[in-house]
């Protein structure tokens, strides 16, 4: 039996409400495509304004969520997802602001020609509609989501989770009052966080008043709503990301480069997993890198070749374990690492192509055949070169803030910015042309 609520005075099921919610914000949108760009841009600057000013507030939420977090025994690297400090917030606010600086992509002409019958066609980018998104323990994507939304001229239903749940509430009250004081309606950014795990299986069941369903978070949360959604749903992926060090690598370049990848934060689904290391390098290049990571306590998961190289160089502090089939699947989100030894750039390639989900992958290489038959080779969102996987994001990517990293191919792929939250239609001028 599906769960009753009391809603606005009515007896529904929490499907209903979410339909209903979505159905306002679809109004709420139909008002808000009148808006220019220059509209939009003040907006979201009134926006960066009030979160600026909110920002203790926001943070005391936080702080709420972040007690309530470590109570349940939340792990460290979730535990920085969730953090929303001060600090936090202003650079939230500097990104919407970022948002607004940046090319309204609605409007712009993707292709346009003329028939031999004389009628012009041009294709041009228009908003979605309304963009569902389910997330967790993530707070700072409210903002994020919300900026993206009225940049690219779209409605918002959101669930954010019951990690962050006093979070996402304190930064979409700001959110709303801003519409509100813009004379907009407050429905067109939503939360159903209210209505719990209900919610959000029903923005899954909500074909027809939903658009577009994005989850983004753990690898469950992915692949349930991808099974169960029958609204249209872009997946954003798990991130069990790897390096590749070439025998042609700059050593010196590669230890930082991993170090980063691996540690700046442990919790983001562009963080290292995996090291694969060429066999001619290992003796030399595995005893380096694996103090370099034990003094950031990491613990690596080792094939048996590489595990008998550093057990056999006895380095101070470093936790070693033999890695098991089920390690080269995983994505630890945590001071963990896999290591494997292999032959060559072509083996790297299909270790990658067995395992990877497809999110990001870096060579660390100096020859350039071997780079790029490696980028020939491997099938992922993003393939960098000589560079930290951590610059797989929205925001280094000149994007302002991303809506995910879709792991996809199918309309969008990688960190998906504005463009990403719009689809297209054709237009047609004719002077009297009937076709025969």
């Amino acid at each position: 039996m599906k769960r009753i609520i009391i809603y606005r005075g009515k007896a529904l099921t929490v499907d209903d409400v979410v339909n209903n919610r979505a159905d306002a914000a679809r109004t709420a949108w139909r008002v808000f495509t009148k808006s220019d760009t220059r509209a939009k841009n003040a907006l979201l600057e009134a926006m960066a304004d009030a979160l600026e000013a909110a920002a203790a507030s926001i943070a005391s939420a936080n702080a709420k969520d972040l007690e309530e977090a470590q109570l349940r025994g939340m792990d460290a690297g979730k535990l920085d997802r969730l953090k929303f400090d001060e600090s936090r917030i202003i650079k939230s606010a500097q990104s919407v602001r970022n948002i607004a600086q940046l090319q309204d992509p609605v409007g712009e002409v993707v292709r346009g020609y003329t028939l031999p019958n004389g009628i012009r066609l041009s294709q041009v980018r228009v908003p979605i509609g309304v963009m569902g998104m389910i997330y967790e323990a993530r707070p700072n994507v409210t903002v994020d989501v919300a900026a993206l939304c009225i940049k690219s001229g779209n409605a918002a239903i959101l669930r954010g989770g019951s990690a962050a749940q006093h979070t996402n509430q304190a930064s979409i009250a700001v959110i709303q009052s801003v519409l509100k004081e813009a004379g907009l309606s407050a429905d067109l950014i939503q939360s159903v966080d209210d209505l719990g795990r209900d919610g959000a299986t029903a923005m899954m069941h909500a074909h027809g008043h939903i658009d577009v369903l994005v989850p983004r978070g753990s690898a469950n949360l992915i692949a349930t709503v991808v099974q169960e959604s029958t609204v249209p749903v872009i997946e954003t992926g798990a991130g069990n990301v790897h390096i590749y060090v070439d025998k042609s690598a700059d050593i010196k370049k590669a230890i930082p480069i991993i170090i980063n990848a691996k540690t700046q934060r442990v919790g983001v689904c562009n963080a290292a997993e995996k090291l694969l290391v060429h066999r001619s390098v290992a003796q030399e290049f595995l005893p380096q890198i694996a103090a370099a990571l034990a003094e950031h306590k990491v613990t690596l998961h080792a094939d048996d070749t590489s595990y008998n190289i550093l057990q056999a160089a006895h380095i101070a502090g470093l936790q070693l374990e033999h890695a098991t089939t089920e390690d080269w699947k995983r994505e630890y989100l945590s001071l963990n690492m896999g290591v494997k030894i292999v032959e060559d750039a072509d083996a790297a390639a299909a270790h990658i192509a067995q395992y990877s989900t497809g999110h990001t992958e870096t060579i660390l290489a100096e020859d350039y055949s071997t780079i790029q038959r490696f980028i020939s080779n491997v099938d992922s969102a993003v393939v960098m070169v000589n560079a930290s996987t951590r610059f797989t994001d929205g925001g280094e990517f000149g994007f302002g803030a991303e809506l995910g990293i879709s792991t996809q191919k199918l309309h969008a792929r990688g960190p998906m910015g504005l463009r990403e939250m719009t689809t297209t239609k054709w237009i047609g001028y004719g002077d009297g042309q009937i076709r025969e």
